[in-house]
């Protein structure tokens, strides 16, 4: 029996993250770069330069997308022309791998969403994240009771740059903490109050502070920066039993888990000393699992195409994607209107 042919798989934009997604396709046994594109002929040049194996470049996204010989398309694009390329994508009768987030509106998100599934196509969101061992490993943790019901969890996401100007700091940055939110608790949150400042461009937010609540009254705080002296991507999981800090800047040591808790039936309705007090506080050792290496992007590609070969739905599919874009426009809009209790499901 024959081998099944490889997957042809095109590529739209080769900026800042577009040459990785192209870089693991190529190396994937089952597939092959078929077009890339891009605007700039630059960057058609340097990354054909690096990915010998690339068939063929073009500067016109729309004929990309109808390439006849194409499997699917991976589209890295600017947040703004999302919507209209993966529309146009999956009307070609396309597989489809865009950037996150999938939209810039709710309603744009569920339309190709729905449209996926009428064309009975993959749509799968570049949430990249899920693919990351480390955060995969935390999921495991809450999933299984070892760090009690979740109190609350506080995540940091700032860097000096990249200065974006089709969306702000919260669909960029953001967008990352609430879909890894958004998987450990198996959830979506029910209301967010946020606040923006544009320091830099009185159009865009920079910096964006926004506080989740989920079910079981859980509190979520996401900080996004754009303006921020340190690259910080680091989110702290409080659990009544143990706690747990993701630092994605640690190649070693991405998590630890702190055998700290406070004994709240224990806690004496008086506190008459600060011996009494420390009393009540759990301090344990502090743990360093290893965790297991793999590039979530190579991951990502992987998954992406597994799921084409068994028609199987995406763990970063676009009804995942659509639960983000919700909790991102509540946040908007609560920004917009003076930080006020917005809840998620309005729109």
């Amino acid at each position: 029996m024959n081998p099944d042919p490889p997957l042809t798989i095109n590529c739209i934009g080769l900026g800042h993250w577009g040459p990785n997604l192209v870089r693991a396709i190529a190396l994937h046994p089952s597939a092959r770069v078929g077009v890339v594109c891009d605007l700039d002929a630059s960057r058609l040049d340097l990354v054909c330069r690096n990915i010998p194996s690339i068939q063929q470049t073009s500067t016109d996204p729309l004929a990309t997308i109808q390439d006849p010989l194409a499997n699917a398309v991976v589209i890295a694009t600017p947040t703004s022309t999302h919507y209209s390329l993966v529309k146009a994508a999956l009307l070609a009768g396309k597989h489809v791998l865009v950037e996150k987030p999938l939209a810039l509106r709710v309603n744009e998100a569920r339309e190709l969403a729905q449209l996926a599934q009428n064309e009975n196509r993959i749509l799968a969101v570049g949430h990249v994240f899920l693919f990351n061992k480390g955060v995969q490993f935390v999921r495991s943790l809450i999933e299984t009771g070892e760090l009690g019901p979740i109190n609350y969890i506080f995540s940091t996401r700032t860097n000096l740059g990249p200065f974006r100007t089709d969306c702000n700091a919260l669909w960029d940055l953001a967008s990352h903490d609430l879909s890894i939110i958004n998987f450990w608790l198996g959830t979506t949150p029910i209301s967010v109050t946020a606040r923006g400042q544009a320091f830099l461009n009185p159009q865009i937010e920079d910096v964006v502070i926004a506080n989740y609540t989920y079910p079981e009254n859980v509190l979520a705080c996401v900080h996004s920066s754009w303006l921020n002296p340190s690259k910080v991507r680091q989110i702290t999981v409080v659990g009544q039993k143990k706690m747990v800090i993701f630092d994605d800047m640690n190649v070693d040591a991405p998590i630890r888990i702190f055998l700290k808790s406070v004994d709240i039936q224990n806690q004496p309705e008086y506190v008459d000393s600060y011996g009494t007090f420390r009393m009540n506080i759990r301090q344990g050792d502090v743990v360093i699992p290893h965790i297991p290496g793999g590039e979530p992007v190579a991951n990502q590609i992987n998954h992406f195409i597994d799921c084409i070969q068994t028609s199987t739905k995406p763990i970063n599919s676009a009804d995942i994607a659509v639960d983000v874009i919700q909790g991102l426009a509540a946040a908007e809009r609560s920004m917009k209107s003076q930080s006020v209790l917005t809840l998620v499901s309005e729109e």
